[in-house]
């Protein structure tokens, strides 16, 4: 893909990659709120308007950049605040709150896999830029849903594990979320993380396929 073509794509595919950032942080504000945790309200982050969310580096330059250059598209929004001790059952409220965020991406994914379906039905000018938007939505909601459930703290996959270990275990994997950050960077960098990523993103795509 040359840089010319890089950029019509990442203008294309600017409103599904904000969207899929924001909406993911949104919906653990929402599942926060719900069993008990105010902090993300009273923040002002239960909110889908994506300036709350954005985060300059992570849901803007960066997506750009992977689009860009043909990479996987990868990115985040600002973390929504979550107190799990204000969560009426902490530990166990834990994993609904973790596991909002990637589900609200495969919805979304669902979504892009119909829009694709009738982009068709769009005026001729619009076919081929609605086509390409949806392609994009799909690829970036399912990866951020793949890589958020990979089981490394910060991750929400990481949460979901700690809320599902006996507690002995949980507190001393949890330990692991002041490193998890530079694990996923040394992942990335050294071609791993993509290594695990892509077989479950085709195994989604098969899915969404063979169901729609």
């Amino acid at each position: 893909m040359d840089i010319q073509e890089g950029i019509r794509m990442a203008a294309i595919g600017a409103i599904p990659i904000i969207f899929a950032i924001t909406v993911h942080e949104a919906a653990h504000g929402y599942a926060a709120r719900y069993f008990g945790d105010d902090t993300a309200e009273r923040a002002g982050r239960i909110s889908l308007n994506p300036i709350h969310h954005i985060d300059p580096l992570g849901t803007i330059l960066l997506p750009a950049i992977t689009m860009i250059l043909g990479g996987i598209l990868f990115g985040w929004a600002k973390p929504v605040p979550v107190n799990f001790g204000r969560l009426r059952h902490p530990k166990r409220d834990m994993l609904w709150v973790a596991a909002a965020g990637p589900f609200s991406n495969f919805l979304m994914a669902i979504f892009w896999v119909l829009v694709m379906k009738f982009a068709y039905l769009a005026p001729g000018p619009y076919v081929d830029a609605l086509s390409t938007m949806s392609r994009i939505g799909l690829s970036i909601n399912v990866v951020l849903m793949v890589l958020n459930l990979l089981p490394l703290p910060p991750l929400d996959g990481g949460r979901i594990a700690v809320s599902l270990l006996p507690n002995h275990i949980a507190w001393k994997y949890a330990q692991v979320e002041r490193y998890g950050f530079f694990i996923l960077l040394l992942l990335l960098a050294t071609g791993v993380l993509s290594a695990i990523l892509m077989p479950l993103v085709y195994g989604v795509y098969q899915l969404l396929e063979w169901v729609f």
